[in-house]
């Protein structure tokens, strides 16, 4: 989805290790053409594309199961950058171990605490013990590195590959709908033109006041314009009071998009557009 020059491969930084999740939802984005820049937090990815290093930034923002993972969007509002891209990864969990393994011979399995939830079901009839790390690709790494025999992580493929574990069960999710939704940064934006399949995202706050939400969504609905996720974050320094994260269906280049937002702007004490960008559809199996 990216226009790059041949002679210089984007770098894109994500978090987690090589095999990671995140790098999986970046190739497909952006294509098999990128320098991958694995990074330890979410902070440091942010870091990354700051300071020059990285050309884009790929950050988990909702998974179809866990929901919304917070602190991108609080670091979203820190950071001025653009949000030019979305993709919606599919979650493969996979059981792999050392070479050799058979699963009758495995007792005990690491992974991240949402990859463990995710095959709750599966890991409790293998009836195994199961130990969380910070990362689903770190724990196939540990494996590696440390030939921990009768240990299994849960990963992806591609982590299986990078550090050389053979995959003893594929696809061991308790549920087949298990998508996680990549938001794709950049420093300056890439506003879609009118017409397109385009989404917004935009954050904005609000006085206390009756009636606002109502009043806020109501500048979309009056234009018939689709709203597709609305998320409340605590507003810092004020006590029990919000920002409001929302998309909608269009891009910030259409008349009625541009119409709405000056209406909201009547309301919102703050309102800023996070970027308009290429929407992801993924068809139905």
């Amino acid at each position: 989805m990216a226009n790059q020059d041949s002679s210089h491969a984007l770098e894109v930084a994500y978090q987690g290790e090589i095999g990671a999740y995140s790098e999986g939802a970046a190739v497909e984005a952006l294509g098999d053409a990128i320098t991958p820049m694995p990074c330890e937090s979410f902070d440091a990815v942010f870091e990354a594309l700051a300071d020059g290093r990285a050309d884009r930034a790929v950050l988990p923002i909702e998974n179809s199961l866990a929901g919304s993972i917070h602190r991108n969007y609080d670091l979203m509002l820190r950071h001025d950058f653009h949000i030019v891209g979305e993709h919606i990864f599919r979650v493969h969990h996979n059981l792999m171990a050392l070479p050799g393994q058979s699963i009758d011979e495995i007792d005990e399995v690491l992974s991240h605490p949402q990859a463990l939830s995710q095959c709750e079901h599966y890991l409790r009839d293998l009836g195994v013990e199961t130990h969380a790390t910070y990362d689903t690709a770190g724990s196939a790494k540990r494996v590696r590195r440390e030939k921990l025999a009768r240990t299994a992580a849960i990963a992806s493929r591609r982590a299986a590959d990078a550090y050389d574990l053979e995959i003893l069960a594929a696809g061991i999710e308790d549920d087949p709908e298990n998508y996680t939704r990549f938001l794709i940064l950049a420093r300056e934006p890439q506003t879609p033109a009118e017409g397109t399949n385009a989404k917004t995202s935009i954050v904005f706050s609000l006085k206390d006041q009756p009636s606002v939400l109502f009043k806020a969504l109501s500048v979309f609905a009056l234009r018939d314009i689709d709203l597709t996720k609305l998320e409340s974050r605590p507003l810092r320094g004020r006590r029990f009071r919000y920002l409001f994260y929302l998309d909608f269906v269009g891009s910030v280049e259409e008349e009625r998009a541009q119409n709405a937002l000056r209406h909201l702007e009547e309301i919102a004490p703050m309102l800023r557009v996070l970027g308009s960008y290429g929407r992801h559809i993924v068809q139905s199996a």
